[in-house]
């Protein structure tokens, strides 16, 4: 049944992929001058998704519509469901902060987990507008609340799909493992790191990792390479503010330390220690 619907659902992506490039567009243009509201909605400050922590709330209130309906609880039904609707709003204006930055296959398919959240979210309103006419039959807008949770759960189904098989949002440093060996780096400028440019980032190996260097003065920092964000490449960004700048989505981690100052990314970098041994320069992981 799972292998079914995953057809129906990469069937979608001829209409989905146009569709989730004209939202990307007008969705950036939105976000773009209000960068301080798109990190509160991404998650930045709580170190977690936001849009991840929000949907959990719908999900288990449509779930008591459906029960206190059963037992025909109108009032109590009618108020959960208005509460249901309210949550659902919340979890999609966090999702679409997250779907700005949302490329490839992975916004394809958020387009259609979006779509299909919001036809659940128009069946509710609807349940919720004959609920408010007072009928006395109320097969309806019961029925219309089955319905609304069938689309929801298809949607979070899909959403699922995004976040688990193809990794949006996922920390990117998750499966690393914690590096504490010192080990030789290899590069391009492995012979003498203070020939580095000032304050210009340049990769480096280290093992199976790749770092990206920056000299300031007589100090290098280190980082991890690919951000924890999406997994762009910090040695193509640049230095702003004491921070390296994502160039793929603009996420900002100190230098200093690898802690996330912007997002889109909700958590902080991985740092290395540098120091010039006997064999040439070698890194470590900080410890977090």
């Amino acid at each position: 049944m799972a292998h079914l619907f995953a057809r129906l659902v990469a069937a979608q992506d001829r209409w989905a992929r146009p569709f989730g490039d004209f939202n990307h567009r007008w969705l950036t243009a939105v976000f773009g001058p209000i960068r301080p509201l798109k990190d509160f909605l991404n998650g930045t400050w709580l170190g977690h998704p936001l849009h991840a922590v929000l949907t959990d709330a719908p999900i288990g209130i449509f779930t008591a519509v459906i029960v206190l309906d059963v037992l025909d609880l109108r009032i109590a039904a009618d108020v959960t469901l208005v509460l249901g609707v309210l949550s659902m709003v919340a979890a999609a204006l966090a999702g679409l902060a997250d779907y700005s930055d949302t490329d490839g296959t992975p916004r394809t398919r958020a387009t259609l987990h979006a779509t299909l959240m919001i036809v659940g979210l128009l069946v509710y309103l609807a349940s919720l507008a004959v609920r408010a006419s007072g009928p006395l039959d109320r097969v309806v807008p019961v029925w219309l609340s089955i319905v609304g949770f069938v689309i929801v759960s298809a949607g979070a189904y899909v959403g699922g799909d995004v976040a688990y098989v193809f990794g949006n949002m996922v920390n990117r440093h998750a499966f690393r493992g914690a590096g504490t060996k010192w080990l030789r780096i290899e590069g391009p400028a492995d012979g003498d790191l203070m020939a580095l440019p000032e304050a210009t980032p340049t990769k480096v190996k280290l093992g199976i990792n790749n770092l990206v260097l920056i000299r300031q003065g007589e100090a290098i920092v280190a980082l991890h390479e690919q951000c924890a964000h999406a997994g762009g490449p910090l040695s193509e960004g640049s230095v702003v503010d004491g921070c390296i700048e994502c160039p793929w989505h603009g996420s900002r981690f100190r230098l200093s330390d690898g802690h996330l100052r912007r997002g889109p990314a909700v958590y902080d970098q991985p740092t290395y220690e540098v120091r010039r041994g006997e064999a040439g320069w070698e890194a470590r992981r900080v410890q977090a």
